[in-house]
């Protein structure tokens, strides 16, 4: 055990001891001189020169000082039986006072370490168990050849668009009415979601190309609607300013209220879900920190299908379905698929979130790259769906909850009708690429609004992070990601084999 050389405090009776026992000759030391001090009645502006000059002053020792040497005599009496070893009130480092107050990096590389070495057995016996099960069918097998009706729907996606802009130029000449531009918004918007919808319907298609074709049909309707929502804001601004009537002073009013074919362009493809004639630019396109994202990209995309063949498909094969049979064997099965769950929706993480929407917005020079928070470290689920994805986040802020306040809908009124539109997108997301209906991620969705009551409750009667964070961790990642996955896959299963 090393023990400091120098003692915490040395008692009255040692320090007493100490001192008589020093002697006149003990002054002659160099450790006990005294370092050169100025007389009060010295000026310092007589006696201080700037650059390497001595100081000059009366009664100074101009000697130089050497090297300090221990004190043997303060030695002497460090650290004797008789002092106390134990002079005031301390916690051990792990209380629940002192637990946060400590640095725990090496127990977190003791966590990474052995994270590594279990998730190295459990790979070593999967390949033992299964052998090598990397095939190309789930992202691109010879169905995804025949997917050209999807890849014709989403190229013509974009008349959509222009469909909105003629109607925006109309209004913008007085040629319509407002109610009349309102229901035409609405004829697009719903076009929009439901034309890509019935093709794949219609289509036997790939799993991923029908996800795929979704998700950029959902992006078209948010971006439709802010575009439409959004100018008709700025006209109602406009008549208001004509009229001569008094703004508030918090309104910011930057832009003027202008149709622009070049602004609908750039935000179609803009890494934003929220309408503006102008975004912050960043001065240029760094070529090569494209380049890494890229390679980044491609490496995680790659892991992210590895887990997905080799892990979570045997899982969810050998399985029963979660509501029926054993219930200790459903769990058991949730349990080990939550695993590389976690893993897979993770790396879909980074991969969209930071690396394709950094990508885009480099490619673009959209400056405003706050894509996401520190969600995993949201205390209430309330927390987690306002920081995990800003753009969404954003769009429902602005289009749905605070219009909601000014008609005079209540709060709690409010957030429910914004988590039941993200309910609605979430399963036609997953259930028409599916084609199945059972509702199951719009159930999950909805139960995040008892969630949101509890964590939040939670939170304010322990007053403590951990307990929040660690609740949000195990319903995500534990509990309802795995379930919805054992859910979609039997109910698919059951109806490719009532369709054979």
């Amino acid at each position: 055990m090393a023990v400091s050389e120098v003692p915490e405090s040395v008692g009255t009776t040692t320090s007493t001891a100490s001192a008589s026992v020093q002697s006149d000759s003990n002054l002659n030391l160099p450790s006990l001189r005294r370092r050169p001090v100025f007389h009060s009645s010295v000026n310092p502006d007589t006696c201080s020169e700037v650059g390497d000059q001595k100081l000059e002053a009366p009664n100074v020792i101009n000697q130089k000082i050497p090297e300090q040497v221990p004190d043997v005599s303060a030695l002497k009496f460090a650290y004797r039986p008789s002092v106390p070893a134990h002079r005031r009130v301390k916690e051990s480092p792990l209380s629940s006072d002192n637990i946060f107050r400590q640095s725990h990096a090496g127990l977190f590389n003791l966590c990474i370490v052995v994270l590594v070495a279990v998730n190295s057995r459990l790979i070593i016996e999967n390949l033992m168990k299964y052998g090598w099960l990397i095939k190309y069918g789930f992202w691109f097998s010879s169905k995804s050849l025949r997917d050209w009706p999807l890849f014709m729907c989403c190229l013509s996606l974009a008349v959509f668009p222009l469909a909105a802009f003629v109607v925006e130029k109309l209004v913008q000449q007085k040629y319509i009415s407002e109610p009349v531009v309102v229901l035409l918004h609405i004829t697009i918007t719903t076009a929009a979601l439901l034309y890509p919808v019935s093709v794949i319907l219609r289509c036997d298609s790939a799993f991923f190309s029908g996800v795929t074709l979704m998700l950029f049909a959902c992006i078209v309707w948010l971006k439709l609607v802010s575009y439409a929502h959004t100018n008709y804001d700025m006209r109602a601004l406009t008549r208001s300013i004509e009229k001569g009537e008094a703004l508030p002073n918090s309104l910011n009013m930057e832009y003027q209220y202008n149709v622009s074919l070049k602004s609908l362009a750039y935000f179609m493809v803009a890494p934003t879900l929220c309408y503006q004639l102008s975004y912050p630019r960043t001065p240029c396109i760094r070529k090569g920190w494209v380049f890494r994202q890229l390679i980044k990209l491609i490496i995680f995309t790659g892991v992210m299908g590895f887990i997905i063949e080799q892990y979570i498909n045997p899982i969810v094969q050998n399985s029963q379905h979660p509501l029926k049979g054993d219930l200790l064997n459903a769990i058991e099965r949730v349990l080990k698929l939550s695993v590389p769950n976690l893993y897979v929706w993770l790396c879909m993480f980074y991969c969209f979130f930071h690396l394709w929407l950094n990508i885009l917005a480099e490619l673009l020079r959209f400056g405003d790259r706050e894509f996401y928070k520190d969600w995993w470290n949201a205390k209430t689920v309330d927390e987690y769906w306002r920081m995990w994805n800003m753009p969404v986040h954003k769009w429902m802020v602005r289009h749905i909850y605070f219009p909601c306040l000014r008609n005079g809908i209540p709060k709690g009124v409010a957030i429910l009708i914004a988590f039941l539109v993200s309910a609605v997108f979430h399963e036609l997301c997953i259930a028409v690429p599916c084609h199945i209906f059972e509702l199951w991620a719009f159930i999950g969705i909805m139960f995040q609004v008892p969630l949101v009551l509890i964590t939040n409750y939670l939170q304010n009667k322990f007053r403590n992070s951990m307990v929040g964070n660690m609740i949000f961790w195990f319903i995500f990642c534990i509990l309802g990601q795995p379930m919805c996955v054992l859910l979609y896959y039997h109910d698919l299963m059951n109806r490719k084999g009532n369709t054979n």
